[in-house]
């Protein structure tokens, strides 16, 4: 036969299983509320690399004018791929011409991709006035 004693002892050893449900509980919070924040900062994280394409094509965009006095295509200013570094944003250019058929004007437009489509800025764009936007909104952070 078990006395007091003995169960005390026992006791000390184990846990019940209102306590172990308490445990998962707080488990499952604490992750309900840590992968939703962890999956918006690597958005923010990979809005970088679409935020450097763009830069990149803007660079290039200002020394063809310096050079040409107009504004280029992507392949006029030697960009054959289009695509960013990691491979997270995809860029296209539109030209705006107010004098004659010259272009005085471009809106480079970087378009996420893969998992970065999930990002709320949505499309990263930057004009020849240096205008940095978004179509998206900016409720994960600032998008530039």
């Amino acid at each position: 036969m078990i006395n007091n004693r003995e169960r005390q002892v026992m006791r000390v050893f184990g846990f019940s299983l209102i306590e172990l449900m308490v445990v998962v509980a707080i488990v499952a919070i604490l992750a309900a509320i840590a992968i939703p924040a962890y999956g918006r900062y690597a958005d923010r994280a990979r809005r970088v690399d679409g935020q450097e394409l763009l830069l990149r094509i803007a660079h290039a965009q200002e020394r063809h004018y310096a050079t040409y006095n107009t504004y280029g295509a992507l392949a006029d200013i030697g960009f054959v791929d289009v695509m960013s570094e990691k491979g997270y944003y995809s860029a296209r250019v539109t030209l705006a011409a107010s004098i004659g058929t010259a272009a005085q004007g471009y809106v480079a437009i970087a378009q996420p991709q893969g998992m970065q489509a999930n990002d709320a800025c949505l499309e990263l764009t930057i004009s020849s006035s240096g205008k940095k936007d978004a179509s998206g909104t900016t409720s994960n952070g600032n998008c530039w």
